[in-house]
C-alpha cells in the first residue's frame, strides 16, 4: 500500500473538532455542515447526537462527514432542535466505532452525551481509581473517563455534577455535551483548545473554529473564555466560572498549522497571523534567491508573507492534486517511489535554473522535508533553501495533538546545520520563539505580552503531567491510547 499523503503523514495532528447548537429545528443538519467545515480537525470518523424533544438520536460512523451524513433517513432520523457533533482523528489505538464520539449514557436523570476536543494529562490515574470503585468502561478514550465522573458524583444537579467532573481533570479540552434540555460547553482553564460561541437568528451555536459558524451563516460573539462554562437552554445563555482565573495558553500552532485560514480565534485572523510569521521570517533569514515557493497547502500564507516582506516574486511550484483518495492499492513494488506524485508535483516551469526557498509550516521527522526537497531538485532548482515558519518541534505535545515520541522528532535529536544536510538542502532555518511573538503581537491591539502553550518547541508544559510521571498499574489501561 502506497499512501497518497506522503507530505500529510509528517505533519502534526489535531485530533478533533467538535460543534453544539440550540434552539433550531434543523440542528442535526446545521451540526452536519459545522462538522464539514471542521474536517480538518479529524478525517478518521465523526458522530452527531440530536434531542427530538422525547429522546436521543445519534449516527456515529468512521470516515468522513460527507459520506457520514449524505442519506437522507440518516439526517430525517435526527430529527430536533439541539444537537452536538464530533469529527476525530485517532492516534495509536484502535480506529473503532466504540471510540467515535460524542459518546452517549443513560444516567439516572437522563440521557447526556459528551464530545471532547483535547486530552487528559491524568485521564489513566482517574481511570484506575474509577475502575477499582467499579466503573465499567466501554471505550479506551479519555473522553469517556469524564463522563464516569459525573455519572458518580454527588452533586445536586447536572452543572453541579459537570463542574465537579472539571475540577478533577487536568490538561487541554474543549467540551460540548447535551441533555434533554440544554447544550454545555466547557473550555479548560488555560484556554489551550479552542472553542468559539455564535448565534444563528434565536439559536445559539458553538465550535471548535469560527469557519464552522460560517459555513451555516451564523454570527460569530465571541471565543468562549478559558475556564468558562456556557448553557444553553430555553432561557438563553447563562454562563459561568467553575475555575479560578489563570494566564491564557492558548495553543500556538492552532495559528501556525492546525486551524483553517479563514478562521478567527483569540482576535487573531489565522490567515494573517501566518502572513505576519512569514514577514518575520524574511526579518530574521534574507535570503538571496529567484523565487519563494510553498509547501502546499500549509505553507501558503507564511510563503505570501515572506515574499512580500522580501521582495522576491512568489510562485506554486508544487501543485498539489486534492482529488486523490486517503490510500492507493499498489501491488508491484517496483513504482512504489513513484507515491510522492500522487497528491504533489513539481510545477518545473517556476523551479527549473532558478534558486528556490521552500516555506513550510514545520518539521517533525523530517521524511517529509526530504521528499520535496528531492522533488524540487528533480526539477532543476540550482539552490534549494528551506525556511520553516514554526521554532524546531522537539517535544511531544500531551493536550490533543497526534506527535511522535520526542525521539522520533527530528529537532530532538539534531541541530539545524545537521537537519539541513540531513535533508538535503543548501541552508535551513527556523523562526526564533522572539520571533514568533512578534507575529502574534498586532498593531493596535492591546496584547503587548500575548503568552501561548509552545511546550513542543520549549519543553514547558502548563499542566501537570500526572499519566506521564506515575506508573499506571491496571492490566486493561493498557488501552487507554485515544485522545478526545
Amino acid at each position: 500500500m502506497i499512501t497518497t499523503d506522503p507530505f500529510d503523514d509528517d505533519k502534526l495532528r489535531e485530533e478533533c473538532g467538535v460543534f453544539g447548537i440550540f434552539g433550531n429545528n434543523d440542528a442535526a443538519a446545521l451540526a452536519a455542515l459545522g462538522l464539514h467545515a471542521l474536517q480538518h480537525r479529524g478525517q478518521e470518523a465523526a458522530g452527531i447526537v440530536a434531542f427530538d424533544g422525547e429522546q436521543f438520536n445519534a449516527h456515529r460512523d468512521l470516515g468522513h462527514v460527507g459520506d457520514i451524513f449524505s442519506s437522507g433517513d440518516v439526517m430525517t432520523r435526527l430529527g430536533g432542535a439541539s444537537a452536538i457533533g464530533h469529527v476525530r482523528y485517532s492516534t495509536t489505538g484502535e480506529t473503532a466505532l466504540r471510540n467515535v464520539q460524542p459518546l452517549f449514557a443513560d444516567l439516572h436523570y437522563g440521557g447526556f452525551a459528551l464530545a471532547h476536543n483535547g486530552n487528559l494529562t491524568n485521564a489513566r490515574l482517574l481511570r484506575t481509581d474509577l475502575v477499582r470503585s467499579g466503573s465499567l468502561f466501554q471505550s479506551t478514550m479519555d473522553t469517556e473517563v469524564i463522563i464516569h465522573l459525573i455519572a458518580t458524583s454527588r452533586g445536586v444537579t447536572l452543572i453541579d455534577r459537570m463542574i465537579e467532573a472539571v475540577r478533577k481533570i487536568e490538561g487541554a479540552y474543549s467540551l460540548v455535551a447535551i441533555t434533554d434540555n440544554s447544550v454545555i460547553a466547557v473550555r479548560d482553564p488555560l484556554g489551550v483548545r479552542p472553542l468559539v460561541l455564535g448565534k444563528l437568528g434565536e439559536a445559539y451555536v458553538v465550535a471548535s473554529e469560527t469557519c464552522a459558524l460560517d459555513i451555516i451563516g451564523a454570527d460569530f460573539i465571541r471565543d468562549v473564555e478559558a475556564g468558562e462554562m456556557i448553557v444553553l437552554d430555553a432561557e438563553g445563555l447563562r454562563s459561568m466560572r467553575p475555575f479560578p482565573p489563570m494566564k491564557q495558553r492558548a495553543c500556538i500552532f492552532e495559528f501556525i498549522y492546525f486551524a483553517r485560514p479563514d478562521s478567527v480565534m483569540e482576535g487573531h485572523s489565522i490567515y494573517e497571523a501566518r502572513k505576519r510569521i512569514g514577514a518575520e521570517l524574511a526579518i530574521e533569514n534574507p535570503i538571496d534567491v529567484d523565487v519563494v515557493i510553498p509547501v502546499p497547502d500549509s505553507g501558503v500564507p507564511a510563503a505570501i508573507g515572506y515574499a512580500a516582506a522580501a521582495n522576491i516574486p512568489f510562485e506554486l511550484g508544487i501543485i498539489r492534486n486534492h482529488y486523490v483518495g486517503r490510500t492507493f492499492i499498489e501491488p508491484g513494488q517496483q513504482i512504489r517511489h513513484l507515491g510522492v506524485r500522487l497528491k504533489h508535483n513539481a510545477n518545473r516551469g517556476m523551479i527549473e535554473g532558478k534558486r528556490v526557498v521552500l516555506v513550510d509550516d514545520s518539521i517533525v521527522r523530517g521524511t517529509t522535508s526530504i521528499k520535496i526537497v528531492e522533488m524540487v531538485r528533480a526539477a532543476g532548482a540550482t539552490e534549494v533553501h528551506m525556511l520553516i515558519a514554526a521554532p524546531p518541534t522537539a517535544h511531544s505535545c500531551f493536550y490533543g495533538i497526534d506527535t511522535p515520541e520526542s525521539g522520533e522528532l527530528l529537532a530532538s535529536r539534531m541541530n539545524v546545520e545537521e537537519m539541513a544536510t540531513h535533508i538535503g538542502v543548501d541552508s535551513l532555518a527556523f523562526i526564533s520563539m522572539d520571533g514568533l511573538y512578534r507575529a502574534m503581537r498586532e498593531e493596535g491591539r492591546n496584547n503587548a505580552s500575548p503568552q501561548f502553550c509552545d511546550a513542543c518547541f520549549t519543553g514547558d508544559y502548563p499542566t501537570q503531567l500526572t499519566d506521564h510521571e506515575e506508573p499506571v498499574t491496571v492490566p486493561q489501561l493498557s488501552l487507554l491510547a485515544e485522545l478526545g
